[in-house]
């Protein structure tokens, strides 16, 4: 049995299909973070481009590639961008995980209190870290990581590979949805942010009609204590504003499709 032979046009074909895949899977929670190996996430993403590769093929005849040299460079970039768009949202929810955590940490008086992130190898909060764990926990259980399988499957089938159409739309839905750093952050650390506000409060009054006290000694290992038992009362609900933003990936990554394929 002779070993078959592979033209130009179908080996970059398959480049075409290893970057849209390799990108997003650098970029998606989880298995994207540094500290998941680089031969890992290669292996993946070549697994995932053999499986998905037949299918484009034989399901995509509209396409046809060229050997420009310009056409082809534009066409990698544009390959790029799909796979690194399709895990923006999700990167967005958690980048105002570490924030709403890092805030929360500042208020507590953690502020010099921090620890190597593995992921983005810089200080973090030590506050940030756990939330952000207790993200990732959340993300895996709900098999949220299976959205970006489906979707790189949805996606060859309203782009094509080379198919990358760049709009002021779709800009405008990227700046969108990196509102969720944002809004993320303000709904997990507003409780504890509410209840450390009201503390030091407490304190300058306490100041202010017993300044025999050292509000200093006692207000830095009060704050801590306070931020800690509402951190764990609230873990419940943080719980639930992360299943409900990890709920709207799947409308944000349809929105996305259709903006870069239309």
């Amino acid at each position: 049995m002779g070993i078959p032979l592979l033209d130009s046009e179908q080996v970059l074909a398959f480049v075409f299909v290893f970057l849209r895949i390799g990108a997003m899977l650098v970029m998606i929670p989880v298995i994207g973070e540094g500290s998941v190996p680089v031969r890992v996430k290669g292996g993946l993403a070549i697994l995932i481009a053999l499986l998905v590769y037949p299918v484009v093929r034989s399901g995509a005849p509209a396409w046809t590639l060229q050997t420009e040299t310009l056409w082809i460079a534009w066409a990698i970039l544009g390959e790029v961008l799909i796979g690194a768009l399709l895990g923006f949202a999700a990167k967005m929810v958690f980048a105002g995980i570490r924030f709403g955590g890092g805030m929360i940490g500042m208020q507590m008086g953690f502020a010099i209190v921090n620890v190597i992130d593995p992921a983005t190898r810089t200080q973090s909060s030590i506050i940030a870290e756990f939330q952000y764990m207790i993200a990732a926990l959340v993300y895996l259980a709900v098999d949220a990581h299976h959205l970006f399988i489906v979707a790189i499957a949805e996606s060859y089938r309203l782009i094509p590979p080379a198919g990358f159409h760049y709009s002021g739309a779709l800009m405008e839905a990227v700046i969108t949805f990196s509102q969720a750093i944002f809004t993320t952050a303000v709904k997990i650390s507003a409780p504890i942010m509410a209840v450390l506000l009201f503390t030091n409060v407490a304190l300058g009054i306490v100041a202010r009609t017993v300044p025999q006290i050292n509000v200093f000694i006692v207000g830095f290992p009060l704050q801590i204590a306070v931020g800690l038992f509402f951190l764990g009362l609230t873990i419940p609900v943080i719980v639930i504003l992360i299943q409900r933003a990890l709920a709207g990936f799947s409308g944000q990554i349809q929105v996305l499709l259709r903006l870069m394929g239309s």
